[in-house]
């Protein structure tokens, strides 16, 4: 199954592709790499989902930002690539988690963009190498950001 179809199958809805905020290309296409600036938590009505793990999120509403960022993501590669089906493989995350001090749970945060790409592109090539940091502050607040760098084809 393509990743379109299981796009499909999941019921999934893509936000807009997300507009540069300064001066970046959101993604640059060296060879067959696909590298993506940090993105964060856009939801299909433009709005982000802001927070702070620890404070005013838990881990289940920080679950759903990774999730809801990866969406974003996706609607970037596509709106690049013209399909999502020209992804071969996940290489790369990098992930920031705009948390207190005491909030130790980074990774699990960020499995929520993690599962969705490997509900995407199936579990051998949708997870790939991964860093999960966490961090006191991120652009307008968002909780979490996270770029990426893809094998295309």
């Amino acid at each position: 199954m393509s990743a379109e179809q299981r796009l499909a199958k999941l019921g999934l809805e893509l936000p807009p592709a997300p507009k540069p905020v300064g001066l970046y290309k959101p993604v640059v296409i060296v060879g067959n790499l696909a590298y993506l600036s940090g993105h964060g938590p856009l939801k299909s009505d433009g709005t982000l989902i802001t927070g702070r793990l620890g404070a005013d999120m838990d881990l289940e509403a920080g679950t759903a930002a990774a999730r809801q960022t990866g969406l974003a993501m996706l609607a970037t590669l596509k709106s690049a690539l013209g399909t999502l089906d020209r992804v071969t493989r996940v290489v790369k995350l990098l992930a920031l988690v705009r948390c207190t001090d005491e909030f130790e749970q980074q990774p699990q945060v960020i499995n929520g963009c993690s599962q969705l790409f490997s509900d995407v592109f199936g579990p051998d090539l949708g997870i790939g190498a991964r860093s999960a940091l966490g961090t006191n502050a991120l652009p307008t607040n968002i909780a979490v950001e996270i770029e990426g760098i893809f094998e295309i084809s």
